[in-house]
């Protein structure tokens, strides 16, 4: 009998391991990937929307056992969990030289990854400018190492890792690139990728007797929306579009006046530029609403690029029954960009560099979608 008894703990012990451990052969046919961003959620789901159930820092390496919808799948302190793939990059290029010799190059390259950060010079240790899409193409100014330098829409230039690009006439992506390492997405067939042509009315909310939310330190949503809104503008009329602004000013103007000003014009998209605030010191991060399904897209490519530009937690996209939304001829987001009731969104929010990056975010966003 306690021979029995000891092969029946033998076995369980076995079938534990099996079920519960990932075996070294599994995880060593997969890539190890390092994150690129300074703090990165990890997920129960792979969805923005889902739990988060812990952190990671830039750095920190990853071993991937499956891709999902831009999503990879790892295991975290012992359970399943997933990562936004396009704030991690393969350690073995993470691993070359970022001292490689900067040479000329000519041609055209092609963003072939579900979403890629621009950065400010050849490594994920650059400071993030600015967020591309699949099927973008940038003429090629020159390459350094495993890098493009690319002429960007407002006629500035930026950096993108050529591993998660398709290019021409340019040098080819490293043979030990796994095809793994990009998610296949079909690529948009488009010559054009500023806005000309496009009337975007621009909303800063609240002004004048109505200060809207009201931070640390009474600081009044109104008064940062109006810098933030300036930036904006600035970025999207660089990009070619035609900007009009519902108040140029702290003065108030009505729900129906803003409503009535989107509709006079042959307006492509109403972006409604807020703050948010809230009891609960703790909440944070930035959001886009929508109101109507058919304007559910325009929110997602506007989210989509704000969460992969600023250092925000996001929130993702949500539906409400907002009035500048419900009325509006145009498609129409509002947009929550931080909230100044939590001393951490507070103090990044009301920087130049991330209403700048804001202003990019945005553009980068009209532009996926309208394209």
């Amino acid at each position: 009998m306690r021979k029995i008894r000891h092969f029946s703990i033998f076995i369980g012990f076995l079938l534990f391991l099996f079920l519960f451990i990932p075996s070294a052969s599994h995880a060593e046919s997969k890539d190890t990937y390092e994150v690129g961003t300074s703090i990165l959620n990890v997920r129960a789901e792979p969805a923005n929307n889902s739990s988060i159930i812990g952190l990671l820092s830039e750095g920190d390496q990853v071993v991937v056992f499956q891709e999902k919808y831009g999503w990879v799948q790892t295991y975290y302190g012992g359970e399943e969990a997933w990562i936004a793939k396009h704030h991690l990059v393969p350690v073995s290029i993470t691993e070359k030289s970022s001292h490689s010799v900067s040479q000329a190059a000519s041609g055209k390259i092609t963003v072939s990854a579900r979403s890629v950060n621009v950065r400010s010079g050849p490594g994920t240790d650059y400071s993030i400018i600015g967020s591309t899409y699949s099927g973008d193409t940038y003429n090629l100014v020159e390459s350094s190492g495993e890098w493009h330098k690319v002429s960007l829409a407002n006629g500035s230039t930026g950096w993108i890792a050529g591993w998660l690009t398709n290019s021409s006439d340019t040098e080819e992506v490293p043979s030990n690139t796994n095809s793994d390492n990009v998610v296949n997405v079909p690529t948009k067939q488009t010559t054009d990728k500023s806005l000309a042509g496009y009337n975007i009315v621009l909303d800063p909310g609240h002004g004048g007797k109505d200060p809207g939310a009201i931070g640390l330190g009474g600081i009044y949503e109104k008064d940062v929306i109006t810098s933030t809104t300036g930036k904006v503008a600035e970025q999207l009329r660089n990009a070619g579009a035609t900007v009009i602004v519902t108040r140029s000013g702290d003065y108030f103007v009505s729900l129906n006046e803003r409503v009535r000003i989107n509709n006079v014009y042959n307006t492509h998209a109403f972006v409604s530029l807020h703050y948010n605030a809230y009891p609960i010191i703790a909440v944070n991060g930035v959001s886009t609403y929508y109101s109507s399904e058919s304007d559910q897209n325009l929110a997602r490519d506007v989210q989509a690029s704000l969460a992969s530009t600023v250092n925000m937690y996001d929130r993702g996209v949500m539906q409400a029954d907002y009035r500048v939304l419900r009325y509006s001829n145009a498609p129409s987001i509002l947009m929550e960009l931080g909230f100044i009731t939590n001393p951490n969104d507070l103090s990044i929010v009301q920087t130049a560099d991330y209403q700048s990056k804001v202003a990019q975010a945005v553009t980068n966003g009209l532009i996926n979608y309208f394209h």
